[in-house]
């Protein structure tokens, strides 16, 4: 998938993926994969989403990462009456942007250094495996196996559903488990029909534990 699919996705307004509320199974499940500490959260892929506004009021400091520059400016504008609107910083390929506990990184997460990822405690993915097809997500959850520091948790929404069309990109559970399995411990811990009149589809949330912890 390359990046001006998605940039023509926000320049056309084809954002049916951006949701206008917190999602309720972030709400519903989150408590279950913090069980100590505070922590940074990283968000994949993250748009404008008011998730990473939830996450904050929780206690956390978020770090999301966005391809789209009019996302990114978007999600601080409808934040500018809460937060002063930050100067954009330039880091390598990145734009960023930050106030107290909340940043976000404008650039392509495959480029995102190791550094980056070395105080994240949590990753909340809604919308980023099931944004890319399979060789991608092979690579993305590639990347964050193998950079993402010892104890990390991860809070994953897929969607379940038949054909291969996307995205958003149908997950199944066997594809979650040879993804994630050889570092995680996977727990599939809910499951929803969604009403759509062109397909069944249903919504799975994952819990991942990172095996290290648990030993």
């Amino acid at each position: 998938m390359h990046s001006e699919f998605w940039h023509k996705r926000w320049e056309t307004g084809r954002i049916g993926f951006h949701q206008s509320q917190v999602n309720a199974l972030l709400k519903r499940y989150w408590v279950a994969l913090q069980s100590a500490g505070e922590g940074r959260v990283l968000v994949p892929l993250c748009g404008k989403s008011l998730d990473m506004i939830w996450l904050r009021e929780q206690g956390h400091e978020v770090t999301g990462v966005e391809l789209n520059a009019q996302a990114c400016e978007a999600f601080w504008q409808a934040q500018s009456s809460n937060d002063s609107v930050p100067i954009t910083l330039y880091q390598g390929a990145f734009a960023c942007r930050e106030v107290e506990g909340l940043r976000t990184l404008c650039g392509d997460f495959f480029a995102l250094p190791v550094d980056e990822f070395n105080s994240i405690a949590w990753v909340y993915d809604r919308a980023a495996l099931i944004a890319f097809p399979e060789a991608m997500r092979r690579r993305y959850a590639r990347k964050l196996s193998k950079q993402l520091p010892a104890g990390v948790g991860i809070l994953l929404i897929t969607l379940e559903f038949e054909g291969c069309e996307g995205p958003p990109f149908a997950v199944s559970e066997a594809e979650v488990h040879e993804l994630y399995g050889e570092r995680f411990e996977i727990q599939r811990c809910h499951s929803v029909s969604l009403e759509r009149r062109d397909a069944e589809r249903s919504e799975v949330v994952y819990l991942l534990r990172d095996r290290m912890a648990i030993a």
